[in-house]
Order: structure tokens, then sequence, then C-alpha cells
């Protein structure tokens, strides 16, 4: 097994891979792709449906932190994830209850510790509340409502992220091709993943 760490954005594509938006309908998932696309080039510049202001401003925010900008790809607002999530959030009510709920949690958390909400608190102060929500191994119980909201948020921006041009181009997807014969997983990937035939 390496001792290597993964880096953020490969968790957060290992995340999308396990829980793709289950309860959505593919169809569903890529018509909110391309409603994302084509609202991040409008004039005038997109107002969401379902978020309020406040809320828009927290949602990108957060899914930034989550996937921001790096030297492979944009961030989780260039690839329209905020975008995305409005689309959804109309399209399918069921979803809104939880998301609703929870950016008020962070809020209140938030509130609590600075006296400001997730989105006017400083950087270290963000980092410091979401690293108490991040892993339900290491949240105290009292946490509970945060980390759940936390983990169905974080796998609501991969699933936005991953399923847009730019996710797909930062997987480096080539699209399904012919193989004459299967030689196994190539040694290199076997070793970044810690595994072994």
């Amino acid at each position: 097994m390496t001792d290597r760490k993964l880096s953020r954005r490969e968790a957060v594509t290992l995340l999308a891979a396990a829980a793709p938006l289950a309860s959505i309908a593919p169809a569903g998932v890529a018509h909110a792709v391309r409603q994302a696309q084509s609202a991040l080039a409008a004039e005038p510049p997109f107002k969401p449906k379902f978020f309020t202001a406040h809320e828009w401003s927290t949602v990108r925010a957060l899914v930034d932190i989550i996937i921001p900008k790096d030297g492979q790809s944009g961030s989780a607002t260039q690839a329209g994830v905020p975008e995305f999530m409005d689309f959804i959030l109309i399209a399918y009510p069921e979803e809104q209850k939880w998301t609703r709920k929870g950016l008020a949690w962070l809020d209140t958390e938030s509130k609590r510790r600075t006296k400001k909400s997730f989105f006017a608190s400083n950087a270290a102060e963000r980092k410091a509340l979401l690293d108490d929500i991040a892993f339900l191994a290491k949240a105290k119980p009292e946490m509970k409502d945060g980390v759940e909201f936390f983990n169905n948020f974080r796998d609501f921006t991969a699933s936005g992220f991953y399923s847009s041009r730019m996710g797909v181009d930062d997987l480096q997807y080539k699209g399904n091709t012919f193989v004459m014969e299967w030689k196994g997983c190539p040694d290199a990937v076997l070793e970044r993943l810690g595994v072994h035939y």
C-alpha cells in the first residue's frame, strides 16, 4: 500500500464515481448540465430560481472550496456547478429540503463560532468549520447534521462538476475504445491506488 495521499480533486473524483445523484434520472442530470452550460454564457448573468441571493453566495463559495481551480482545470463555479444545482433543485423538489436546511445549518454554526455567516467568514474560519464536518468518523456527535449535509453537498458538487464538459476533460475521459486484448490495469495505476493482483 502506498503512503501517498490523494489530492482533494482525486478524492472528490472518487466520491463522484461512487454516488452521483442516485435518485435522479440520468436524463435529468444531462438536461441540467446543458442548462447550466447555457446559463454560463447567458447575458444578463444567471439568476437562480431556487436559491435565495444569500444562499447563492454561500453555494458559490462552498463549491469552490470543494473543487477549486487548479493547474488541470477550472473551479466548480467555472464549470457551472451552482447553475446545475439550481436546475436540479427546481426539477427535483424532493432534493430541496436537505439543501436548504443544510445551508441554514452552515450559517447557524458559522454565526455561533464567528458571529458571521459562512459566506462572510474568512478562509481560515470556513476551513475550520468544514474540517469539523468533512468526515463522519472524525466528527463530534453534535456535528451530525452538518456532516450529513456536507457529505450530500460534496457529492452534489462532484456530480455537477464531473457531468460538465470541464469535468469530463479533467478526467481525461477518451470515450469507449476497442481493446483487442485486455492486459489488466497498468502497473502505475495499481501502484497509485495501492493495490495489486
